[in-house]
């Protein structure tokens, strides 16, 4: 099973930094091209298609290295996915209305859920797929919105997924374990050429894809070793800074009286650490710490009792609370 994960990592990772360049080059003849606005950190137009390379990195690297146990748990994961990433390549293209683009995304939380592929917290059928739908579009939002800095959405994608390949590896998972696996390498490889300074952009497609998957990965993980009383909270915080991110953008531009999905700004962890003093480096370095420790707490809590779990889970959300609070008060760049 290691091998056949590190085979996955390797492909991936591999056909990223392989496709990539291509995909820089065919970015203006696509018309697929970020132009700079006084809103966003970039200066000069930039390639939009990492995306395109990132997705197919990943389905050439599962589809290679499919068994039957693979096909019959998958499918859906990866038809959602694919959906969501046409919605993000049209929006890069041509733009696209933030209800079609919510929508879309419900759509692609359905597939999942009409597939079996959904939480299963409480007794409700219908309570779990709600709560199915709002993760999947939350988390799916959370890694759009903070794909706003050079390497940043691409990095702690690459943490994350880092984090839940191993805890598939420790509860002997080989679907989660594929997935993340995948997902590791391409994002690795892709930071290669979105680290700053940047030389192409995932994208709408990109980031919509990594957090459709991410989020679906999320959902499948499984811990026998305890009780779902604890582990509901694993994926929850190990997608902690994505999630801080877009918690504190909504309660800012909502403050301010401004849409939160429809006012573009410079009002994320990452800006306000720029406005701190920091430069984007090292704001990116910050966060990726910080998603680090969220991951490593994600980690523990796989073994932690009941009590010691929500212990812990009272002191993060006692912390982001704070960090939102404060940095309510630092100007935006």
């Amino acid at each position: 099973m290691i091998t056949t994960y590190m085979l996955i990592f390797a492909g991936a990772l591999a056909l990223v930094v392989g496709v990539t360049p291509l995909m820089r080059r065919l970015a203006p003849q696509m018309g697929l091209m970020d132009k700079p606005h006084p809103r966003k950190v970039h200066t000069t137009p930039m390639p939009l298609m990492g995306g395109v390379a990132l997705y197919a990195a990943i389905m050439v690297v599962l589809v290679l290295f499919q068994d039957r146990y693979w096909v019959n748990q998958v499918v859906s994961i990866l038809v959602g996915a694919t959906w969501v990433a046409f919605l993000g390549m049209w929006d890069d293209r041509w733009g696209l209305r933030p209800a079609l683009k919510l929508g879309g995304q419900v759509v692609g939380a359905l597939i999942l859920v009409v597939s079996g592929v959904h939480v299963d917290l409480v007794a409700s059928a219908w309570i779990n797929s709600l709560i199915t739908i709002v993760w999947v579009v939350g988390i799916t939002n959370a890694m759009n919105l903070l794909d706003n800095m050079d390497g940043l959405s691409s990095g702690v994608a690459a943490q994350v997924a880092a984090f839940f390949l191993l805890m598939a590896v420790m509860s002997g998972q080989y679907l989660v374990g594929a997935l993340s696996a995948a997902l590791l390498g391409a994002t690795l490889g892709f930071l290669v050429y979105n680290f700053n300074p940047a030389s192409i952009f995932m994208g709408d497609m990109g980031s919509l894809f990594l957090g459709f998957l991410l989020a679906a990965i999320g959902i499948k993980l499984r811990f026998p070793a305890n009780v779902p009383l604890v582990t509901w909270m694993v994926p929850i915080m190990a997608l902690g800074l994505p999630i801080l991110d877009t918690t504190l953008v909504v309660v800012s531009r909502v403050r301010r009286g401004v849409n939160p999905l429809t006012t573009p700004g410079r009002d994320h962890l990452s800006h306000r650490l720029v406005a701190l003093g920091l430069t984007q480096r090292e704001a990116v370095f910050t966060l990726y710490l910080g998603c680090e420790a969220f991951g490593l707490l994600a980690v523990l809590l796989t073994m932690a009792s009941v009590v010691e779990a929500y212990i812990f889970a009272a002191a993060v959300v006692s912390v982001c609370l704070y960090i939102i609070w404060r940095l309510e008060w630092v100007k935006s760049i």
